[in-house]
């Protein structure tokens, strides 16, 4: 590991100190590319224009001749937060415009990911006339023929890469695309509906549709959009960020639909203090844990309802598989940690992991954590059936996971059934025979295509913290702003004494830190291992409430020994 400091250019850290921004904040920012306050508004009417997503104004035509004519329309769903907020903004926006619409998400287990002939079989027995993915179809070249076949129109929205083929669907709106100009290639799936709908609703607009009725203000759906978005982890860029920062007011002005007030008070967090990690580590783990463990209409209805009851009521059982998700995760993840620790020799370019018992759900959070121990890209697989093995993928800086495995593809044909994603998650199905070939040829893969220097973890900070910003005003103004994937939250560096360090909770240890002459408080998660008396740390400044009382507080992230 390595620690080093984010650089920043001074006259961008000038330039917006001048504008008015916080200092601390101006130089946290000028690392991160922003040049000018402009890049920083988040006004609604920055965002790009609909009509620059490639075929948005293709498929706004599409659905509104559907409603026009009072078709059925069907929203086939992914089973993750980003999924299952692209549903419900589909959902309530389309009812808004008269839609007939109704919802089908696939379960994880049974069905896997997509719009497979399985599901469009399924599907068929609602009887609609179009179908649309939200947050997939892009690789289901199967099942929309399937659905063809059988007289059913596709309609794709997703925002994964594309393969060498395209569904023959009868409109595709995804940022990446091929001949796709739109400038945002981030969008999360939840964007890229919440986009159509906007072109939709500019459609109907011209055929004069909203002359005898409100037309519905799709801004109130922001509060969603932000939500699958930042648990999707897609990068933050300004377009991303503008649609997260109009979420997140709508929800600390009050204004949010009741399952996420319900979801955030199940995760002890008020939402009127709503911020991105709110976002990324409360209610998407919530929500997600529907469709890692039971059936993702849970979550989907938590998000539909208005019935604060309702809403409380199905945030509550969410809350409750997501602690059945934690402890199948820590049971894993100790299984995951002795095969580390039975290695022989330390890990080549690639780890590929399987066991028997591992739960479908939950193998790309182990795959996720491993990759964070050994800085690797890591690939876990479960049972799929009695032949078959479905793994999940997370990879490191510097290796295109999807591409790699595209790879793999072609040079074993046959050896994956199927796989998509993205350069830092992506997920596969293979033949359980077939496992030890694709670790072989996966690890031969990687090691031609991952650059040595990749291999070593570096960690970006922001530098020291003078001592006077470690209070709470500041770690409230940290906590105000919008940080994610591609944008991320200040890391700083600093060299600490140790005064003193015990163990508290489970696995976590309670750290009293010397800088200065100032005394700190600081918590180190997950890790008991002891810290020698000086330590060099990389670390976050948060807000700790306890009791009603609230103080700064350090989260130490990465420890280093420091020359004396």
């Amino acid at each position: 590991m390595k620690i080093v400091t984010r650089p920043y250019a001074e006259k961008d850290r000038r330039k917006l100190v001048e504008s008015g921004v916080h200092p601390l904040l101006a130089r946290l920012f000028a690392a991160r590319r922003i040049g000018s306050a402009d890049q920083l508004e988040q006004d609604f009417s920055r965002l790009i224009p609909p009509s620059e997503l490639t075929n948005a104004d293709r498929a706004a035509r599409l659905l509104a001749d559907a409603i026009e004519q009072q078709k059925k329309l069907l929203i086939v769903a992914d089973y993750d937060a980003d999924g299952a907020t692209a549903c419900a903004v589909g959902m309530r926006a389309l009812r808004s415009f008269d839609a007939r619409v109704e919802y089908l998400v696939p379960n994880r287990i049974e069905l896997g990911y997509g719009l497979s002939p399985e599901l469009v079989d399924i599907a068929a027995r609602l009887k609609p006339d179009l179908l649309i993915t939200v947050d997939n179809g892009i690789a289901s070249v199967e099942g929309v023929a399937r659905a063809k076949s059988l007289g059913i129109g596709t309609l794709i929205t997703d925002h994964h890469l594309p393969g060498d083929t395209l569904p023959d669907a009868e409109c595709i709106v995804n940022p990446n695309q091929r001949g796709c100009g739109f400038p945002s290639k981030t969008l999360a799936g939840v964007g890229v509906m919440f986009y159509v709908m906007l072109a939709l609703r500019a459609e109907l607009r011209e055929r004069k549709f909203f002359k005898e009725k409100k037309e519905p203000n799709l801004a109130a759906l922001t509060d969603l959009v932000a939500l699958g978005t930042v648990a999707d982890v897609v990068p933050l860029d300004a377009n991303n960020r503008i649609l997260v920062a109009q979420g997140l007011k709508r929800m600390r002005s009050g204004q949010c639909k009741a399952g996420l007030a319900a979801l955030a008070r199940a995760g002890g967090r008020d939402i009127a203090r709503a911020n991105c990690f709110d976002l990324g580590f409360i209610l998407g783990p919530r929500l997600n844990a529907a469709g890692r463990l039971a059936d993702m209409g849970l979550g989907i209805e938590c998000l539909l309802t208005d019935d604060e009851a309702r809403a409380a009521n199905c945030a509550q059982e969410l809350d409750r598989l997501n602690r059945d998700r934690r402890k199948i995760e820590g049971e894993m993840l100790d299984e995951a940690g002795a095969v580390l620790e039975g290695l022989v020799e330390p890990p080549g370019a690639t780890m590929t992991m399987f066991k028997p018992g591992w739960h479908q759900g939950v193998v790309g959070l182990i795959a996720s954590r491993v990759r964070e121990r050994i800085h690797r890209p890591v690939v876990c697989f479960s049972k799929a059936g009695s032949s078959e093995l479905r793994g999940s993928g997370r990879s490191i800086p510097g290796f295109h996971l999807r591409d790699a495995l595209d790879l793999v593809s072609k040079r074993a044909p046959g050896l994956i059934l199927r796989f998509g994603g993205h350069a830092q998650a992506a997920g596969l199905t293979i033949r359980e025979s077939d496992l030890g070939l694709f670790r072989d040829l996966f690890e031969s893969t990687a090691a031609e295509l991952l650059p040595e220097e990749a291999r070593l973890r570096v960690v970006e900070t922001d530098g020291e913290l003078e001592a006077s910003y470690h209070s709470l005003e500041v770690a409230q103004l940290l906590e105000a702003q919008i940080w994610g994937q591609g944008f991320p939250p200040p890391l700083f560096c600093d060299t600490f004494v140790v005064e003193g360090q015990r163990v508290v909770g489970v696995r976590h240890l309670k750290l009293k830190l010397l800088k200065d002459g100032r005394r700190l408080e600081a918590m180190r998660f997950n890790s008991l291992d002891p810290l020698p008396s000086r330590v060099r740390a990389a670390y976050r400044v948060s807000v700790n409430e306890f009791n009603g009382l609230k103080r700064a507080q350090l989260t130490i992230e990465n420890v280093e020994p420091a020359p004396r």
